[in-house]
């Protein structure tokens, strides 16, 4: 089939139909001829054109392979180009997931509690896993959360995400920062804060709850204004003091010069909720980031009393600087390409040994310390 163009593996894989369309590219679901699972294979077109979005790939590539767990996406395997040095897509073959997030809350007829605390407790799980590699996922909404039937979530999409590392320049960090309005804490909306913390994530999860209980987004911000009237009408103004640790000037005196508005109680915004969840949305959603709980903290919270599991909601090993180096340095096409070329082969096991010892001598790019996903 004309999907795989030369690659040679795409005999392993029969296409069954398109599950979905976007500027990357097409994704199919498929049936994996040597392992009988179905999968989706992602195949994104000319991804040299721009190299910031070859970037976001490789970023995104290296961090599922980084952070293997049940509550984020796998990636199963990533075809083998037919040349090294001058291929320009790439197949990437996920587990296969029927749906996600946002289609579950649309059709959202038979979701009782228990399913708002189950979705909850994965999403929170996950994130503990994410935030204690030192990854930031900074773009989590209810797209890019994938479901299915039985209730099983999967956080996916982490072409925005970010390693924090102790001295990782503010510049890289934000650097093509575009994540959703609707889900983005209000330390996004105006730089507000000088120093960023895991606490963005908490914000995005507390929207996704509420959006959850109610089947309509929480803070649907027409401009970044708006998304601040909208948020301190629920929320009610920032106390002075919080106001006053506000970076960003103009943000600063929008705030200071608001009508004071009192909190609407969270009982009387979400009546049929149950009292414990609610608690934990309010901690969740509270304006400055400090208040908010860690993903573990919020894990330990009554509200999942009958559900947790210490046991199953594992730490992650923190992801090395040599990973990802190529964020520091001013890395021209074919240096993605030659990084990419490098992640594919950690599904190739016995090329990769070969060109692990062709490349002994080489630069930065290769760090030879992590090649197996653990």
């Amino acid at each position: 089939m004309d999907f795989f163009t030369e690659y040679g593996e795409g005999s392993r894989y029969k296409i069954e139909e398109v599950i979905g369309k976007g500027s990357y590219g097409v994704v199919c679901s498929a049936l994996d001829t040597h392992t009988g699972e179905k999968v989706a294979i992602k195949k994104i077109n000319d991804i040299f054109e721009h190299v910031s979005d070859a970037t976001r790939i490789l970023r995104e590539i290296k961090l599922l392979r980084l952070l293997r767990h049940p509550d984020i996406v796998e990636i199963k395997h990533i075809l083998l180009p037919p040349s090294r040095r001058e291929f320009r897509d790439i197949y990437v073959v996920f587990e296969l997931m029927e749906s996600d997030l946002h289609q579950v809350i649309k059709a959202n007829d038979d979701l009782t509690p228990e399913h708002y605390q189950f979705f909850l407790y994965q999403l929170l799980r996950g994130l503990k896993y994410i935030h204690t590699a030192n990854v930031f996922h900074r773009d989590l909404k209810p797209k890019n959360i994938l479901a299915n039937a039985d209730c099983k979530l999967k956080i996916c999409d982490f072409g925005l995400a970010r390693v924090a590392f102790s001295d990782t320049p503010t510049a890289i960090f934000w650097t093509d920062y575009v994540a959703t309005r609707w889900y983005r804490a209000p330390e996004l909306c105006g730089s507000f804060f000088s120093k960023y913390t895991p606490a963005i994530d908490i914000w995005s999860i507390g929207c996704i709850f509420a959006e959850l209980l109610t089947g309509k987004p929480l803070f649907p911000g027409k401009n970044v204004v708006h998304q601040l009237d909208i948020i301190t009408d629920l929320m009610g103004t920032p106390s002075p003091e919080a106001i006053s640790r506000i970076r960003n000037e103009k943000a600063r005196r929008y705030l200071s010069n608001m009508r004071r508005k009192k909190p609407i109680p969270f009982t009387q915004k979400f009546p049929n909720a149950d009292p414990l969840a609610l608690g934990l949305l309010e901690r969740m959603l509270a304006f400055e980031p400090k208040d908010r709980p860690s993903a573990e903290e919020a894990l330990a919270h009554p509200y999942f009393k009958n559900i947790a599991n210490v046991d199953r909601e594992p730490s992650a090993q923190a992801v090395t600087k040599l990973e990802f180096e190529f964020e520091r340095r001013r890395v021209t096409k074919d240096d993605i390409r030659e990084l990419i070329y490098r992640e594919i082969l950690e599904y190739h096991p016995k090329m990769l040994k070969e060109f692990i010892e062709g490349t002994e001598s080489s630069g930065f790019m290769y760090p030879r310390c992590c090649c197996k996903a653990w």
